[in-house]
């Protein structure tokens, strides 16, 4: 085949015959260099950054707090909720918490993410509800069939 009659955009081979290329995790050759480059020189680095940091270099801040001290992505909450067993007690489990996210002392997103699990317990108890009520339906049904003969047998 000629450098003519190659497709465009398919110059090679169908198959990978190499490997599946690099491990997913793996580093690229760059990042080993420049962690070659700092071994062993790490530590004087933080300490100078934080220096400049302390002398009131708005750079260095930015980098000592965002690299040493990361964000914090979630927290416990500690709140008090009414034992939940009905949707009735949801509805006031969630009052609680849109309370205290009212009184700023959950975040939105804390709120929120606690008013999606109230959603799984709502979602639980209408289960349970379903499964409840048709199993009386059933017994019912049960009940009127099982009659239904009876009287019919009675009126034979």
């Amino acid at each position: 085949m000629t450098v003519n009659t190659r497709k465009r955009g398919k110059p090679f081979q169908p198959g990978n015959n190499l490997g599946k290329g690099r491990p997913a995790g793996s580093r690229n050759k760059a990042t080993l260099a420049l962690e070659e480059m700092l071994e062993g020189e790490a530590e004087a680095i933080t300490r100078k950054a934080i220096e400049l940091a302390k002398n009131g270099d708005q750079a260095a801040m930015r980098l000592v707090v965002e690299r040493l001290i990361p964000p914090c992505r979630e927290r416990k909450v500690r709140l008090r909720l009414p034992e939940i067993a009905s949707a009735a007690d949801l509805c006031n489990a969630f009052k609680a918490v849109l309370a205290q996210v009212a009184e700023g002392h959950l975040a939105i997103g804390e709120g929120e993410r606690l008013a999606n699990l109230l959603e799984f317990g709502r979602k639980s108890i209408e289960a349970q509800d379903y499964e409840r009520r048709l199993a009386e339906l059933e017994n019912a049904v049960r009940e009127f069939r099982e009659f239904r003969v009876s009287y019919e047998r009675r009126a034979a």
